[in-house]
């Protein structure tokens, strides 16, 4: 679609939007408003910028008489370029699950309980993270280990809504996440290598992803705790089996039975969306082959060094040594330098294309 048709379509969603008749249908008001306000940036961009093109030929044309027009006419060019870059990247298509809420999941891989300790750090420091954001987090089910890390625990990430939500950032989190660092249970001082996998999925809402009951078979059992204590005397505890797909999802936090069911179907619509995104676009397909799949310290997409404070992100070259900070939560500019590759990358497609 072209930069007229936009347009055009931003004045025919905006009229729609004045009748009083939309807003009776609140799903079609909901879709009306969200286009709205992806469109509104690149409309009132491009009406500075013929605005500003207006004012630069009017300086031009003025500044053989008076040396004034001559410098408004530098100011001028240099705001025309700074519109058309913005323009530019506005027109690049975006992820359309970039205002969505997340799952997000950690799990131990190899390493033992130190992989399971580490798998603790990393849910302390995207909580810490959200709560930087104003993001809000719901921890949804967890499996803790015996030392007080976690087997595998998955997070809701509600953002404040927007045209960036909690998936615009925390997407390029999906992977394996490599520490290197002297364990707690070392007696000898030395470092070990531990891995530890994070999957991140949009999560979906009742309209994205339709579930036929006929699909599941939903089987109940006991919870429990750490070394397989028992934390609950009933069968409360729920795995859900999407027989299509063979996707399994467990839920246990809950202390009944149907609350956990809840949080089970919560967690497969997310990753039942991610899938049919996978099947519709080759694109996502690739994005997502990068995310854990094995938990195997060479499928790494970051390193946590201890020793020398540092934190390493391969698939775009970063590096800093304040890991201690991004542990404590402070993971924009890790995240900043993810968004901003992706943006480049999308730039260069858009111009080959």
């Amino acid at each position: 679609m072209n930069l007229d048709e936009l347009i055009s379509e931003y004045a025919d969603i905006e009229g729609r939007l004045a009748d009083p008749s939309v807003h009776a249908d609140q799903g079609l008001a909901r879709r009306l408003g969200k286009r709205y306000s992806e469109l509104r940036p690149i409309v009132e961009t491009y009406r500075e910028l013929t605005g500003t093109r207006g004012d630069l030929a009017t300086a031009r044309e003025l500044s053989g008489e008076d040396p004034a027009f001559a410098a408004e006419a530098t100011d001028l060019e240099k705001r025309q370029e700074e519109l058309e870059e913005r323009l530019r990247r506005l027109l690049v298509p975006r992820d359309p699950n970039d205002d969505k809420d997340v799952i997000l999941e950690v799990k131990a891989g190899e390493g033992g309980e130190e992989s399971a300790l580490f798998a603790g750090d990393l849910l302390r420091m995207y909580l810490r993270y959200a709560e930087r954001q104003g993001w809000k987090t719901e921890v949804i089910d967890s499996h803790p280990s015996d030392l007080g890390g976690y087997k595998d625990v998955t997070v809701a990430v509600k953002s404040k809504g927007g045209e960036e939500g909690a998936w615009h950032r925390l997407k390029y989190e999906g992977g394996v996440h490599r520490v290197q660092r002297v364990p707690a249970t070392e007696s000898q001082g030395r470092i070990h290598t531990s891995a530890v996998g994070v999957l991140v999925t949009p999560e979906a809402e009742d309209v994205d992803v339709q579930i036929d009951p006929n699909d599941l078979r939903i089987d109940v059992y006991r919870s429990s705790g750490p070394g397989g204590q028992s934390v609950n005397t009933t069968d409360s505890a729920v795995r859900i089996t999407h027989l299509p797909t063979g996707v399994v999802v467990s839920c246990q936090n809950e202390k009944s039975q149907l609350q956990n069911k809840e949080q089970a179907l919560r967690i497969l619509r997310s990753r039942l969306l991610a899938i049919a995104q996978e099947e519709a676009d080759a694109a996502a397909a690739a994005e997502r082959k990068s995310q854990v799949r094995t938990v195997d310290r060479s499928e790494r997409v970051r390193t946590y060094n201890y020793p020398e404070n540092r934190i390493s992100d391969h698939r775009v070259g970063y590096k800093a040594y304040n890991l201690d900070q991004v542990l404590d939560g402070d993971l924009h500019n890790v995240t900043q330098a993810l968004v901003d590759a992706d943006m480049e990358r999308r730039l260069a497609e858009a111009q080959g294309s």
